[in-house]
């Protein structure tokens, strides 16, 4: 029997796209239409990876446990820790995130996303000089010159070119594809680059000095700029000046190619300021490319209960934010954490290689579907039900927008709100008794 669904929303990346179309064969997924190749591998890759229950380490084993001895574990090791970390959330929709701040608070924990190894310069800077921002649905019917900078949509967000700038229709435009511009700054020429109106090649690190000349130049100082900066010609960067001030419109999308490099926040805050000045003379907006599916919702969630986005150290009693400090690299790098409760994120892949090796000493909590480089980290992993397939609830898109991911299936796995819900009622009532 095959069923099709239509108007799926893609847990895969920032994007959230909302119109994806699910064909199911006895009760299986057979097929995916409109998603962009990595939300399709999602989606038809899912049944086959995931892990039929949770499993724990003894020795050099692994062993089946029930969720049931699993949540045991969690409450044991997580009740008794000194210094937990509880970090990744950024694949959690907002009402688990919601509990992980709760229960961090509860346990006198470090909460933290994947924020912190991402956008959390980009956070820092607007937290200095605000966010001149708009929807992605803004960008679409109006813009009419297109910045990336820093980041390879093409890639890393393949459906942000056809659903928001480049290849999208738009209700102002007659013809959006002829009439709008975009401009690639990058270090290499990526797959975006190739389709670039017009390409700037800086140096690795230079992000900061040809932002500072385009403003410099959009000042009115052109004369004060010498022939070359960061590798990029003053020609160019006249040229690239008059585009953006000619614009009716203009959105600039920033990714970790500026936030991770040298300079980091600073490079965003000049980045805005940028935007600042050209809005002097016409109408342009700032965005970051999130990666994750529901990484802006975490620092929605995070703020709203403590008041602070990303690293929240209740350890002192009240809510501290210190990045450098009270983020989760630091702190395992430190080796300070005595117990980890990791979720729906990879450290094991992606921190440096120390933190791999304190979170391989410590007692570690993995909530995970499916295997993965953590996974030989870990002590205990749990799989449960995944967001926008078996399980439903809020997510934020890339531009602050909520909606509403949909469960189209049932493979019999709790959903991760369940499972910490159950975690933080057991503490309570164990921190109650004492």
């Amino acid at each position: 029997m095959v069923d099709n669904i239509r108007h799926v929303v893609c847990p895969y990346c920032g994007c959230l796209c909302d119109d994806i179309l699910i064909e199911l064969t006895d009760r299986k997924i057979s097929g995916v239409e409109n998603a962009c190749t990595l939300g399709a591998h999602k989606f038809l890759d899912d049944a086959g990876n995931r892990l039929k229950g949770p499993i724990m380490r003894k020795g050099d084993q692994w062993i089946d446990v029930s969720y049931e001895e699993a949540i045991d574990y969690a409450v044991q090791i997580l009740s008794e820790a000194d210094r937990p970390l509880l970090y990744g959330w950024s694949g959690c929709v907002t009402e688990t995130q919601a509990i992980g701040a709760h229960l961090a608070e509860l346990i006198g924990g470090v909460v933290d996303s994947t924020t912190s190894v991402c956008h959390g310069p980009s956070i820092l800077a607007i937290q200095e000089v605000g966010h001149p921002g708009c929807t992605l649905g803004q960008v679409k019917n109006r813009a009419d010159t297109i910045i990336y900078w820093g980041s390879n949509p093409i890639e890393a967000h393949p459906r942000h070119l056809s659903r928001y700038t480049n290849y999208a229709d738009a209700y102002f435009f007659h013809n959006a594809f002829r009439e709008r511009k975009v401009i690639v700054v990058d270090v290499r020429k990526t797959a975006t680059a190739e389709i670039a109106t017009e390409y700037v090649q800086l140096e690795q690190g230079g992000d900061y000095h040809v932002l500072s000349a385009l403003r410099t130049i959009i000042r009115g100082r052109a004369d004060i700029i010498p022939d070359m900066v960061a590798g990029v010609p003053k020609s160019q960067l006249i040229r690239v000046a008059d585009i953006c001030k000619q614009a009716k419109f203009g959105a600039l999308f920033f990714g970790v190619g500026v936030t991770m490099t040298g300079g980091k926040y600073k490079n965003i805050r000049n980045a805005i300021e940028f935007v600042d000045e050209l809005n002097r003379h016409t109408k342009w907006t700032i965005s970051p490319m999130r990666g994750h599916s529901n990484v802006y919702g975490s620092n929605e969630v995070f703020t709203w209960i403590s008041g602070y986005p990303f690293a929240v150290d209740y350890s002192r009693g009240i809510a501290f934010y210190n990045p450098g400090e009270t983020t989760a690299v630091d702190i395992l790098a430190r080796g300070e954490a005595d117990a980890a409760l990791i979720m729906a994120s990879d450290p094991g892949a992606h921190f440096p290689r120390v933190c791999s090796e304190h979170l391989a000493k410590i007692p570690t909590i993995l909530f995970d579907p499916y295997p993965s480089a953590t996974t030989h980290l870990c002590t205990l992993q749990i799989p449960s039900a995944v967001n926008g397939i078996d399980a439903e609830g809020t997510a934020y898109r890339m531009d602050g927008i909520p909606i509403r991911t949909r469960k189209f299936l049932d493979n019999g796995y709790p959903t991760d709100t369940s499972l910490l819900e159950q975690i933080y009622s057991r503490i309570k009532e164990l921190k109650g008794n004492a």
